[in-house]
């Protein structure tokens, strides 16, 4: 069985050199530019009326589904519940702990480009969804390759499916899991099998009551996970505030440092600062990964730029907000000088329960990480579900069989990774998140037309509606 692991982990380390290699990083990044340009970035020039009208909405009264569909909070929603996991709290500190502090600024960089990117996907799953017999909406990357590119690029469409289907196993399960059992350990001591058994059992009442009992449990989970920890992240930073200006020089320092590490080649510093700031912003916000359209897909909203503008909303939260927070603590700490680094620690989860401890009274902070690693990870792990559903439903033209063997797999999964070797699991996933974004980014490239149109037909309207009803003449 230990052969078996080190033949595993040695294959999984020679296609990660390839799905987060220098090819792939400049790709996730290049589109996200690209993207950028092609709709006058509309993540800075149409910010104020971003927020106003996806967290500006919150306080207003919400549109309500259809009956058959997700309504456009339930579809962020469960967007956001795959997108806030483990990777803000656990991936940020072994990003840390890789990368150094310099990691946070290409994470930023990332975030920034991310935000299109993650803009133009929504907006093309949208416009390019498919309404079944039932009047239900399937949508995504698969859809808008096949009905935006045309019938001849299936195949690629087949290789995102197949790919994204298999990732929420890992990203979407098997990781969080194995977060989870170490976080439930820690909190009350219990055995992994027992936790595995209890997640399982948990997941399988939201999951088997299909995307609507999916939409409805992390429209209340999500907003509370994630004030939570926002919450707790401010009171420890609160608590070392005066120390707060020197870390943000330290990360524009250590982004562009140009020194050898362990003797190694000079500049190779700022190399792997990158990397390790992309992928993880990447693995984060997942912003190229395909996978969130396929939730904002299922949403109520006719219109595609309504409903993509979520999607900046999903990636500044998640990265620029809540990844933020995390680094800001676990820098402040001082961990990232313990001998031996991440590998000293059980899990990268671990480390981020000793930064946080370092600073809060007792175990305090490690109890609020322990239990918004719980939380986070369950939400991740219900929105995936969702997600390799679709995928698989795809495959089979939505074959009612299939995708619910689908389902009793992947909940038998929850023990197998709550069991499992946690960083392998990681690792595995990490690989899995490089691989399925390469079919949705080259979608993304000639589609960018599309989503420009999408974006200008939508704004000048939504502005013309306004200026009408401020004169009172609508």
């Amino acid at each position: 069985m230990e052969k078996l692991v080190e033949t595993v982990a040695s294959v999984n380390n020679a296609v990660n050199a390839f799905a987060w290699g220098p090819v792939m990083l400049v790709l996730l990044v290049g589109t996200g530019i690209y993207l950028s340009f092609r709709t006058r970035f509309i993540q800075v020039r149409k910010f104020g009326f971003i927020i106003k009208n996806t967290l500006g909405s919150l306080f207003r009264k919400q549109k309500r589904d259809d009956g058959k569909n997700l309504s456009p909070f339930q579809a962020v929603s469960t967007a956001l519940a795959g997108t806030v996991g483990t990777g803000n709290i656990a991936g940020v500190t072994g990003a840390l702990f890789a990368g150094g502090p310099g990691a946070v600024f290409w994470m930023w960089v990332s975030a920034f480009f991310g935000m299109c990117t993650k803009y133009a996907e929504i907006a093309l799953a949208v416009n390019y969804r498919q309404t079944d017999e039932r009047g239900e909406y399937h949508g995504g990357p698969m859809y808008y390759i096949t009905e935006g590119l045309g019938r001849r690029w299936k195949w690629l469409a087949a290789v995102f499916a197949v790919l994204g289907g298999l990732a929420s196993f890992g990203i979407g399960n098997i990781a969080q899991s194995s977060e989870i059992a170490g976080a439930v350990n820690g909190l009350f001591g219990m055995d992994p099998l027992v936790t595995g058994i209890l997640l399982a059992a948990l997941v399988a009442v939201v999951v088997l009551g299909g995307v609507k009992r999916i939409g409805t449990v992390t429209s209340y989970l999500v907003p509370f996970m994630g004030v939570f920890y926002i919450l707790a992240g401010l009171l420890l930073i609160i608590m070392k505030l005066p120390a707060v200006p020197g870390v943000f020089g330290l990360i524009f320092r250590e982004a562009f440092s140009l020194k050898a590490v362990g003797g190694g080649v000079f500049g190779y510093a700022i190399l792997q600062a990158m990397r390790q700031g992309v992928s993880r912003g990447v693995f984060s916000n997942e912003a190229g990964l395909g996978s969130a359209p396929i939730a904002h897909a299922a949403s109520s909203t006719k219109e595609p730029a309504e409903q993509a503008m979520w999607g900046v909303f999903e990636v500044f939260v998640d990265t620029v907000v809540i990844c933020t927070i995390t680094a800001l603590a676990v820098i402040l700490s001082g961990i990232l000088q313990t001998p031996g680094g991440v590998e000293s620690f059980p899990s990268k989860g671990a480390a981020a329960v000793a930064a946080f401890n370092e600073i809060l009274p007792g175990k305090l902070g490690g109890t609020l990480i322990e239990i918004s690693l719980v939380f986070f990870a369950l939400s991740t792990i219900l929105g995936w579900s969702y997600y390799g559903d679709a995928c698989f439903g795809y495959l089979s033209r939505n074959n009612r069989i299939v995708r619910m063997v689908y389902k009793v797999i992947f909940i038998g999964v929850c023990v197998i990774g709550a069991t499992g070797s946690g960083k392998l699991m990681w690792e595995i996933s990490d690989t899995l998140n490089g691989l399925m974004a390469l079919p949705n980014l080259i979608a993304l490239i000639p589609l960018a037309g599309v989503a420009a149109k999408l974006t200008d037909r939508y704004f000048p309207h939504k502005e013309k509606k306004r200026t009408l009803k401020q004169s009172g003449n609508e």
